[in-house]
């Protein structure tokens, strides 16, 4: 059905351009400006993605059901009156589905409005060299798809489970921190480094998927003098583009040009939460220590095409044998790969993931198979995927027999932001 859904609104676009004028899908961003030249302004940005997926198709006799949720629906602003300084607000809600929906939509705990980010920023340098920033923030370290937009993925979504944001719900509010973040260009060579104060009521209290002894509360646990410990978090992110440069106004990082840019960046970037696990057993506290490198390759082959490569390596320690909600102690391989089709709206696409956990016996795997439609860029496009996740009891769960329950799923996705 998603299949047909997304062949036919092909075929119409096809028909409407044979039978009259194509539609004027021009876009200019919504841009307030407060003087003449444009250089201090109001921008506004609003997106929807509304999904209809499947139920799990790898469970057993299981009749075919399809259920439509909200899956973001947000708006942001940012102003910048002056060179020095820039304010963002953005706010909105995440996987509004008939499971969380409420009578009135102020009752009972589903995913209503809240606050995403909110931080304000300083030019401290006469160049781009060094800006300060604090509040509630998305300057992340590790990856680059621990930074990425969600208006512009080149497959349906990030990858699932989110290693990462592997900080979503355990310290975070939905990837984001408070705290005080520095960022700067250099030529072809930018940064961001971020020190942060952990979240006190997401899932940090669980012990985890395995029989480890460590808990994620190490900061509600007094040192053994009896003092507050295991409250900063330290994160960064570096990189350098070999050829386009690419912008670092706003930590959102693109997931594909579409061929507008020719685009190779390398990156590396670390996590660290000093005392951020307890262990029950030897009453001692322990770090939470992250790296990664990634690259990514973006760029068009010929006319109006584009290849799309992305590939991070990611060491997790927790500390031995502990698994976290979205990671675990061990490391995880990612990659991507993507090409929109010359003279077409199509662009198939492949991404895997493979984690290799000291907690699990076997190695976790996800395999995504999918194409974009472009009515218009990524402003306007549709997502059909067919989304796999193998020996991970944390996506799944058991079946009666007590074996890992694998995940098949297909899901469409509907996007516009303008």
């Amino acid at each position: 059905m998603a299949l047909i859904a997304l062949f036919t609104l092909g075929l119409g676009q096809q028909v409407i351009a044979q039978d009259g004028e194509e539609p004027d899908y021009s876009y200019k961003p919504l841009k307030l400006n407060l003087n003449e030249d444009g250089s201090k302004y109001v921008r506004f940005i609003i997106w929807h993605q509304q999904w209809m997926v499947t139920n799990n198709l790898a469970v057993d006799d299981a009749s075919l059901q399809l259920t439509h949720l909200a899956r973001r629906s947000r708006f942001l602003a940012y102003a910048q009156i002056s060179p020095r300084f820039l304010i963002l607000t953005h706010f909105g809600l995440n996987n509004l589905t008939p499971n969380n929906l409420t009578s009135l939509g102020n009752n009972g705990d589903a995913p209503q409005l809240f606050l995403h980010d909110a931080w304000t920023e300083f030019r401290v340098s006469n160049n781009d060299a060094l800006h300060i920033g604090g509040g509630l923030h998305y300057w992340k370290g590790l990856t680059r798809l621990a930074n990425q937009s969600t208006l512009n993925f080149m497959t349906l979504d990030n990858t699932r489970p989110f290693v990462h944001w592997h900080s979503l719900a355990v310290t975070d509010q939905f990837a984001r921190h408070l705290g005080i973040y520095a960022k700067g260009k250099l030529g072809k060579f930018d940064y961001r480094v971020a020190a942060n104060n952990p979240g006190r009521n997401g899932l940090q209290a669980d012990r985890g998927l395995t029989d480890s002894g460590l808990v994620y509360n190490g900061f509600d646990v007094a040192d053994d003098e009896g003092e507050p410990t295991g409250n900063s978090i330290y994160e960064g992110y570096f990189r350098y583009n070999f050829w386009d440069s690419e912008g670092t106004k706003l930590p959102y990082m693109v997931g594909s040009y579409l061929g507008k840019k020719k685009v190779f960046a390398l990156g590396t970037g670390f996590f660290l939460h000093p005392d951020g696990m307890y262990n029950n057993r030897t009453l001692e506290h322990e770090n939470v220590s992250h790296f990664a490198v990634d690259a990514f390759l973006d760029m068009p082959l010929g006319t109006d095409d584009c290849l799309n490569v992305y590939a991070s390596f990611i060491n997790f320690n927790y500390g031995d044998d502990y698994v976290s909600r979205w990671g675990g102690t061990g490391t995880n391989i990612y990659g991507q790969v993507g090409y929109k089709l010359p003279g077409s709206k199509f662009m198939p696409y492949v991404a895997f993931q493979s984690g290799n956990y000291e907690g699990f016996d076997e190695n976790t795997g996800v395999l995504d198979v999918g194409v974009n439609y472009f009515i218009n860029g990524h402003h306007s496009k549709l997502t059909l995927e067919y989304h796999t996740i193998s020996n991970d009891p944390r996506e799944g769960g058991f079946t009666a027999d007590g074996d890992i329950q694998d995940v098949r799923q297909i899901r469409l996705q509907a996007h516009i932001f303008l």
